[in-house]
């Protein structure tokens, strides 16, 4: 799965809000024009935050963008669910009003998806992912010094768990 440019440049600018966070409102052009980025389309991202109560406005002569909370209580989630929308890997899977997970490809309670639980799991993962990201550590890793890295993620060991015979021999 990929995101769009919407949730890449929409982060972006909000990373742009939150490093400039208690001063003076943020024209938009000058974030477009700091991070080489389309103005109009800016235009398009930022009506979407607002909308979603995730950035203010003042016009006028010193106007611009500012973020509507701190950065630590805004989390990517809120973000890009503000710009994408619903997150499915595939266009199949969605999340339905209970907040259950639903194949479309599921057309009665005899035939269940055999791939559903893969899916589920990973947009779970993404979820989960970008709820537990706030905007403030993003600008917190911006801060880094060069050089330094980001600790490395605990993944499981394949080797601990049984893979299929063509998977081990290379077949």
């Amino acid at each position: 799965m990929m995101f769009s440019t919407k949730a890449e440049y929409g982060v972006r600018v909000m990373v742009e809000l939150a490093r400039r966070a208690g001063g003076e409102p943020v024209p938009l052009a000058e974030i477009a024009a700091h991070d080489g980025l389309p103005l109009a389309y800016l235009e398009h991202l930022v009506a979407r935050l607002r909308k979603a109560g995730l950035v203010d406005s003042r016009r006028g002569s010193r106007g611009g963008y500012m973020l509507a909370r701190p950065a630590q209580e805004i989390t990517m989630a809120e973000v890009v669910a503000a710009l994408e929308g619903a997150i499915a890997p595939i266009e199949c899977i969605s999340e339905a009003a209970d907040g259950s997970i639903v194949c479309s490809r599921e057309s009665s309670p005899d035939h269940v998806c055999p791939t559903k639980l893969l899916w589920t799991r990973v947009r779970l993962s993404i979820v989960s992912t970008l709820r537990e990201t706030t905007l403030a550590e993003l600008i917190g890793t911006q801060v880094m010094p060069a050089g330094t890295t980001l600790p490395a993620l605990e993944m499981p060991s394949l080797q601990a768990q049984a893979l299929p015979p063509a998977l081990t021999t290379g077949a």
